[in-house]
């Protein structure tokens, strides 16, 4: 059984307070979003702190929902490239979309109230800013899959990246190797895009400064310190998609610097 059938099927004896267990009550996008006005809202994950690994995946994979849901919505309409992006990036096998599917559609009627499900995540992941980055850059690639990003669509993403705790700097080099990691288009991961960008890097930066960025930023996304950190096995492979991009840009410096 995959993760989505696992937890979400299993969720009778679960109990994760605020937002995220209102998920299963049928309420997503709707009674919490009324609720709470649509207002940002600082820190209202309301004690849900999760009891087990078990529980802080599922946290993550409901939010996952939540908040790809009402990012498509960001710009008006859910496109059906958004929808299908979701379910390729995510994994969702079709055997569990008639799990998903009516959660992801209750919470895509409006963008509004998305900075609860946002604010909760990130207390439940304040110690994995790695978690909290391959969601971001998920949620880049969902908004990028109809071929353009709207500026409604940025608008909610920096929104996000700022309850996440990220400076408008860390948002542009997620940004960055979203754009260049080729997402749902299927683009050659590292074209067009600046490489010091992805790499969250100065031009000015030394030969070390280089070297030690990349080592740091592959430690970071190992798979395997992602699974550690609750990220749920079959959303790691996202990661592959952060490492490519980091990957393409450092051997770019590389070949411009005649580094070894």
């Amino acid at each position: 059984m995959s993760v989505w059938g696992k937890i979400i099927g299993g969720m009778a004896g679960f109990s994760l307070g605020g937002p995220l267990g209102a998920v299963l009550g049928a309420v997503l996008g709707h009674a919490v979003d009324k609720k709470m006005g649509g207002a940002a809202v600082a820190a209202p994950w309301l004690g849900a702190t999760p009891r087990s690994e078990y529980e802080r995946q599922a946290a993550f994979t409901l939010a996952v929902i939540a908040l790809s849901a009402k990012m498509a919505k960001a710009d008006g309409v859910v496109t059906r490239a958004e929808i299908d992006a979701f379910k390729r990036l995510f994994q969702i096998p079709p055997a569990e979309m008639h799990k998903v599917g009516p959660m992801f559609d209750q919470a895509r009627q409006t963008s509004d109230g998305f900075e609860v499900y946002a604010a909760q995540i990130a207390g439940l992941f304040s110690d994995s800013p790695a978690v909290l980055e391959e969601l971001l850059h998920a949620l880049f690639l969902i908004a990028q899959a109809d071929g353009a990003l709207h500026p409604s669509e940025v608008s909610f993403l920096a929104r996000v990246a700022q309850i996440f705790g990220f400076s408008p700097a860390h948002f542009e080099t997620i940004r960055a190797r979203a754009a260049a990691g080729g997402g749902a288009t299927g683009a050659a991961a590292g074209s067009g895009e600046d490489p010091y960008a992805v790499l969250g890097l100065s031009r000015s930066a030394t030969d070390q400064e280089v070297k030690d960025t990349y080592r740091r930023l592959l430690r970071e996304n190992h798979p395997d310190v992602l699974t550690a950190k609750g990220m749920p096995p079959e959303l790691v492979a996202n990661a592959n998609r952060t490492m490519a991009a980091i990957n393409a840009a450092f051997d770019r410096i590389k070949r411009e610097r005649g580094l070894k």
